[in-house]
């Protein structure tokens, strides 16, 4: 059987763990593979860690094609949405491909635009099913805040490599990652290589030094008046450490769901 690995469908998609790339391997192992491979004519197009697995071990598997498909851009909003399906993906994941899945139809409807006057025609209108032009619509689609789709765009822009290998482990929040992202890329690596609490530390002194740009009122003794700023940075803590516990919660709801033999 030829069956062809495009790298760009292949990187689409966010990597499994360690821990679930284990499972997985462990699950088809001891059932073998259950569901089938997915091809578009030769291209697999979903289920490339199993094909790695059943290939390293001589485990029998199955395809089935989809032929539905009439570019690359189709093949990959197909597998955002095959994704966005399952359950184990976690909110960072979700925000990530529902940004790609805007970027993709974004440039599409620009293409339109561009051939629609050479072509004698309007514009075909934009696919509302659901609309992706408004990040709160991107966000209600995908079951995230809004806030939460801002905060993943600017880690997507500014974050290092190694930050971003944080988030998928659960060393730290959405939320404090894109406070991390605003510092320089080696002072990203370096709170990313501290651990857990390095980057909360680093995300701590961001906003403390964020406060103190910040113009202060005086009292009537002509004091600064620091309550509302200290506030403000309780808060945002306690923020910070709900949305890391949420964080950990939904990375051991991964684990579980991995050890529970869910294909990939």
């Amino acid at each position: 059987m030829n069956i062809t690995i495009h790298d760009e469908l292949r990187s689409f998609v966010d990597p499994l763990t360690e821990i679930e790339y284990a499972a997985l391997e462990k699950s088809l192992l001891a059932e073998g593979c259950r569901d089938a491979l997915v091809l578009w004519n030769d291209v697999l197009i979903d289920g490339h860690n199993r094909y790695a697995i059943c290939q390293k071990h001589g485990i029998p598997f199955k395809t089935v094609q989809n032929d539905s498909f009439g570019s690359i851009e189709d093949v990959k909003l197909w597998m955002i949405d095959n994704h966005l399906a399952r359950r184990s993906v976690s909110d960072f994941q979700r925000g990530l491909l529902a940004i790609r899945k805007k970027q993709i139809v974004a440039a599409r409807k620009a293409q339109r635009a561009a051939e629609a006057p050479e072509q004698g025609q309007d514009a075909e209108p934009e696919d509302t099913s659901p609309p992706w032009n408004k990040r709160e619509d991107i966000a209600r689609a995908v079951r995230v805040s809004p806030n939460t789709i801002s905060q993943i765009e600017r880690i997507q822009k500014t974050a290092a490599p190694q930050l971003v290998e944080a988030i998928r482990r659960g060393d730290i929040s959405i939320n404090a990652a894109a406070t991390v992202a605003q510092l320089p890329e080696p002072a990203q690596v370096a709170a990313a290589a501290g651990g857990r609490k390095q980057l909360q530390e680093a995300a701590r002194q961001v906003r403390e030094q964020r406060a103190a740009s910040r113009p202060r009122k005086e009292g009537d003794d002509g004091e600064p008046v620091d309550t509302a700023a200290r506030m403000r940075a309780e808060i945002a803590a306690l923020k910070d450490r709900v949305a890391t516990l949420l964080t950990e919660n939904e990375v051991l709801k991964q684990r579980l769901a991995a050890l529970g033999g869910e294909s990939a």
